[in-house]
């Protein structure tokens, strides 16, 4: 019987499950805002949300216990020093964590994520849902009409 128990298990085995869900965590971090199944954002929410509270805590500890829950490779070999800080900048999402999202949620208490439904995928008819940072606005569409007027006028001349 599953009485109380709170974990979705996604018809997923439970190392397939965390693993997913480290995934989906990582790249809310990079990305800040994932589309995926209802189901899987109901589940990463929590997961994502106890990653900004470590990142709010700003320790060492708190890093390695972030890094060893999102199952990141702390260190990788890189050729040269541009592309290790290359990848620093962009990849490492224990860093991205930790200096960038966690900072603008300190005066937070809780609530960190937002959960905004979407349509039925047409394949399966599962329920789509976006998962994204409570302070993340979108960028502007840029105007579409602008371009094809430039393409127009450059093979006029």
């Amino acid at each position: 019987m599953r009485h109380r128990k709170r974990t979705a298990k996604l018809g997923r085995t439970g190392e397939h499950r965390n693993a997913m869900l480290a995934n989906l965590v990582c790249s809310l971090i990079k990305h800040k805002r994932v589309t995926t199944t209802l189901a899987k954002a109901k589940a990463a929410r929590p997961v994502a949300e106890k990653m900004v509270t470590l990142g709010k805590s700003g320790t060492i500890h708190a890093r390695r216990l972030a890094a060893a829950r999102l199952r990141h490779q702390s260190r990788t070999l890189h050729r040269s020093k541009v592309e290790r800080e290359a990848w620093r900048s962009n990849q490492d999402v224990v860093r991205i964590l930790f200096e960038e999202l966690a900072p603008s949620f300190q005066e937070r208490r809780g609530g960190y994520t937002r959960i905004v439904k979407l349509g039925q995928r047409q394949g399966d008819a599962a329920q789509r849902a976006i998962l994204e940072w409570v302070d993340f606005t979108a960028p502007a569409p840029e105007p579409a009409a602008a371009e094809p007027e430039t393409k127009a006028a450059e093979a006029a001349k």
